[in-house]
């Protein structure tokens, strides 16, 4: 089984990262969607809220699992026999910061990274925007899935 995970705090996912997701599934059997706790991080959604968030997104879509990792993610890939790490790249400030990070999980572990480029139409889109926006009352609909929106509008 070909097993990848796409890392992130997604706080909160954006279409950016569902577009990368959902262009991924060809390539794998599964892609569990591994959000990270860093307990030094403040996040402006709950784990909790970010957990439904993902399950609600992808609720049709069995080859996507949501899990909740600490640590490095090369030993929570090891953990649950996954052999490769998915990543998103926007721009090429992206890359060249990926790319070292992808070299030494590689160095480390044997464990491959993926990187698929962004689509034009969400290649601006970063959770660091969409929580600015949120912040200062504006419109984040076009920016993430609708259970981000659902949420945000109750």
């Amino acid at each position: 089984m070909k097993r990848a995970i796409f890392p992130g705090s997604f706080d909160p996912i954006t279409l950016g990262h569902v577009d990368i997701i959902n262009r991924a599934m060809d390539l794998f059997d599964e892609i569990v969607i591994a959000i990270g706790i860093n307990n030094d991080k403040k996040y402006l959604f709950s784990l909790e809220q970010r957990l439904q968030f993902i399950k609600d997104t992808f609720a049709t879509n069995k080859k996507v699992k949501v899990q909740t990792y600490e640590g490095l993610t090369i030993n929570y890939c090891k953990e649950i026999d996954a052999d490769y790490i998915l990543r998103g790249l926007r721009n090429p400030a992206d890359f060249e910061f990926e790319k070292a990070i992808a070299q030494t999980n590689r160095n480390l572990s044997g464990i491959e990274t993926v990187f698929l480029l962004t689509s034009a139409n969400t290649a601006f889109i970063s959770s660091s925007i969409v929580r600015d926006v949120y912040r200062h009352n504006g419109d984040i609909s076009s920016l993430v899935p609708d259970s981000v929106t659902k949420f945000t509008l109750e």
